[in-house]
């Protein structure tokens, strides 16, 4: 995954902006966290190589949000409690704060979110605003699955949403991470 110019503008304009590295780095790569004064804007996968042209500047939001991410890659947290101020449509909120209540290490289809939204039907929808989601991990798409129970789609690449899902399932050993 690499990140686009007009992203680089976007994240150099926020008010804080990190980068975080799992222990896994390997096979996730790094996490660029961005945040506006209220709360978190952007969390999402990058490569080492794509972070040379951001200027880490921390502050609270993303702090917190790295030691969250922390206390989860160590498998200490299931649940992350942070402000978050993504931007998007009303219906695309509407299916990431769904994404929210996906509990850890369980999956959810398409079709399942889209029926508890009382939009029977509205899979693609749902999968179009799964994709927009601009905070991974902490909003977790990548729990998000096809009804036949395959992995579908993940902007941070399939790879490490079945790392992901391992990792949540307990087939990843903490001491691997």
């Amino acid at each position: 995954m690499s990140i686009k110019s007009a992203e680089y503008d976007m994240l150099n304009q926020c008010a804080g902006l990190d980068i975080y590295y799992p222990p896994e780095t390997a096979a996730l790569g790094c996490l660029v966290i961005a945040a506006s004064d209220n709360g978190i804007v952007h969390l999402d996968f990058t490569d080492e190589e794509h972070v040379q042209a951001l200027s880490p500047r921390p502050n609270e939001h993303t702090e917190t949000c790295k030691t969250q991410l922390g206390e989860y890659f160590q498998g200490n947290r299931k649940d992350f409690d942070l402000s978050l101020d993504a931007a998007g449509t009303d219906f695309q909120r509407q299916v990431w704060q769904a994404l929210t209540t996906i509990p850890y290490g369980e999956t959810r289809s398409y079709a399942e979110i889209a029926e508890g939204l009382g939009r029977k039907g509205a899979q693609r929808a749902i999968g179009m605003a799964n994709g927009r989601n601009p905070i991974a991990i902490v909003v977790p798409c990548h729990r998000v699955i096809g009804s036949d129970g395959r992995l579908t789609g993940y902007a941070g690449g399939i790879g490490r949403k079945q790392w992901l899902l391992a990792f949540e399932a307990g087939e990843v050993p903490l001491g691997l991470c």
